[in-house]
């Protein structure tokens, strides 16, 4: 889905590979109370910015959680919808409000079908399937 995808930039043309990186708790990093998820857009760091209380209002709306899958799937939409729709590419970090949050994962939830169907993370090597060392890493016992 929207851990690693192709996008086209609105005024370049230039087609973008976008991949996801990790995913990071700001309040460490930048003393903010956000989630930031990392992408790659075609050999240059993008972050998206999610605001943690969008993790409160999305259990209190729904009484589900935001997982980091969703999270993830949900930040890599948004990132393809601002460069289709004409970012600025000359930022390195974007903020999503809570309700741009809130909206992405519920589209992600219905386009997968259910939480359990998003693709899983890491994407540890193009050359292998993330779901096949689910619970473990690469090279430890299965």
């Amino acid at each position: 889905m929207y851990e690693d995808f192709h996008v086209t930039d609105k005024w370049t043309g230039e087609a973008l590979h976008c991949v996801w990186k990790a995913t990071m708790v700001a309040i460490a990093t930048r003393h903010a109370d956000a989630t930031d998820i990392r992408f790659d857009v075609s050999g240059r760091v993008m972050w998206i910015a999610m605001p943690n209380i969008a993790w409160v209002q999305m259990k209190r709306e729904t009484g589900y959680v935001i997982t980091d899958y969703a999270a993830a799937q949900a930040a890599g939409r948004y990132l393809k919808t601002i460069i289709e729709n004409g970012y600025d590419n000359g930022r390195e970090l974007y903020t999503m409000t809570v309700e741009e949050v809130l909206t992405n994962v519920k589209a992600v939830v219905d386009e997968a079908g259910r939480t359990g169907n998003l693709p899983l993370l890491p994407v540890i090597d193009n050359n292998v399937r993330p779901e096949d060392y689910a619970g473990h890493l690469p090279g430890e016992p299965a």
